[in-house]
């Protein structure tokens, strides 16, 4: 098969697999795995892998035209996906620092998006694109306003996004409506790179009725929701005194479980919330966030130890940078990494191959696409980040796996490929310039910062 482009003689992250369910006590059989080729090349043809071979062993008729992109001393890996965020609060970094969970929301983030205008939506996603692609973030599922600028911008960019315009139920009909309207026009554009979901923003600011009503239209769009549920513990412990019921049950009860749903955070998920989640598991997803549970002070974080025994896939996400402040797959997953065993008291738990499955084939299928992407087998994708091994803080390499997981910086990522068209090109991005997105932001600040008109465009109260 003739190839448009080969990246030559890395080392190749093929696949990746959890450890059993159940962690069971044999040591050999509670360890994920991720398997490693050394010394291999992979054929790109058509924007997807055509082959991945020993470096060397590829007839030259079939390496004849083809883009050779030299992987020697780099490891290439699936491109990484954010499971869970709000690109655009690019705009909002930094502003609202050191204040507790609620004081976030009523005192300085809703308030300062009344303010927001759809060219500040557009400059603050094009911002935040471009930090994604130079960390090896290819895919990202973003959640908030003025979709469409969004979509925009990831249309010129060439970047893989999953899209869920937020809607509240205090906006009437309409922000469901405009949802829909987005995945009917925006599903399955640019050549496939845009995935459309449903997205109202939580179970305590839809109603029951609205939830209901996404569902329908959910399932007669052919597409999943994306929402805020259980963030943390003090929202299910609200859910149960006020309604009786677990948001997990609220999702259930809607049919958002039936239709699909990528659950943002879930860190309010109880023991008792599996005999909802498991029957649906080839349908839903965890976004894990825990570098923003962290800085809040928030007391629970997504239970991976039961949701993985439980078969639900759990992805990493970064949340929006005005909570998490960088858009960094690779520092979430070190953090979630580290978070995890000391929660459970166990260094065994969470290996980094684990790691590397939750940022990589887990989170395809969080955001609903595990049979396109997350794993550099022919037939997937081309979405491929490239990175660096030769750094001090990576030397002497003794594991690889491990190295990825707690030492790699975003600086390493060298060279990143989406449907197998380079955006990344040693450590340049190639098909967007952020300055303009930079400068722009930045004469907007007065204007974005101001919260003396004394409106929020909603009340947190979960």
């Amino acid at each position: 098969m003739t190839v448009d482009l080969i990246v030559s003689d890395a080392t190749v992250l093929t696949r990746t697999e959890p450890a059993e369910a159940g962690y069971p006590d044999d040591p050999a059989r509670r360890r994920a795995t991720a398997e490693l080729l050394e010394h291999h090349d992979l054929g790109v043809a058509d924007g997807a892998i055509a082959w991945v071979r020993p470096t060397g062993s590829t007839p030259e008729e079939e390496r004849a035209g083809a883009r050779v992109i030299d992987g020697r001393g780099r490891v290439a890996i699936p491109g990484l996906i954010n499971c869970h965020t709000h690109s655009a609060m690019t705009m909002f970094r930094g502003s609202a620092e050191d204040v507790p969970v609620h004081s976030w929301f009523n005192d300085h983030i809703w308030p300062m998006e009344v303010n927001l205008t759809p060219h500040d939506v557009a400059l603050g996603a094009r911002l935040a694109i471009g930090e994604m692609l130079l960390a090896g973030v290819t895919t990202f599922a973003d959640h908030y306003f003025s979709m469409d600028e969004i979509a925009k911008e990831v249309l010129a960019s060439g970047a893989r996004a999953v899209l869920a315009p937020t809607y509240f139920s205090s906006e009437g009909p309409a922000g469901l409506d405009r949802s829909a309207a987005f995945a009917a026009e925006w599903h399955g554009a640019a050549d496939g790179r845009i995935t459309a979901m449903m997205g109202p923003h939580a179970v305590y600011t839809v109603d029951d009725a609205d939830l209901a009503r996404t569902a329908r239209v959910a399932t007669e769009l052919g597409v999943r929701t994306h929402l805020h549920a259980a963030e943390g513990m003090f929202q299910t412990e609200s859910s149960l005194a006020n309604r009786g019921v677990t948001p997990m049950q609220v999702l259930h009860d809607a049919g958002l479980l039936e239709s699909g749903v990528l659950i943002a955070h879930g860190a309010g998920i109880t023991p008792e919330d599996v005999q909802w989640l498991a029957p649906v598991a080839d349908r839903i997803g965890v976004g894990a966030c825990d570098k923003v549970y962290l800085k809040h002070a928030q007391q629970s974080t997504t239970p991976v130890r039961l949701l993985h025994d439980a078969g639900v896939p759990v992805g990493i996400g970064t949340d929006g940078p005005a909570s998490g402040n960088t858009l960094s797959v690779l520092e979430s997953m070190r953090l979630l990494s580290l978070v995890e065993k000391q929660k459970e008291a166990d260094a065994t738990w969470l290996t980094s191959a684990h790691a590397l499955d939750m940022a990589t084939r887990q989170s395809a299928l969080t955001v609903g696409l595990g049979d396109r992407i997350g794993a550099l087998l022919p037939g997937r994708r081309a979405d491929i980040a490239l990175i660096a091994l030769d750094g001090p803080h990576l030397q002497p390499l003794h594991d690889l796996a491990a190295a990825l997981v707690l030492s790699v910086q975003e600086a390493d990522v060298r060279t990143v490929l989406v449907d197998g068209r380079v955006l990344v090109d040693e450590g340049r991005l190639t098909t967007i310039d952020v300055q303009e997105a930079i400068d722009g932001l930045t004469r907007r600040i007065p204007q974005l910062r101001d919260r003396s008109h004394g409106r929020r465009i909603q009340d947190y109260a979960p």
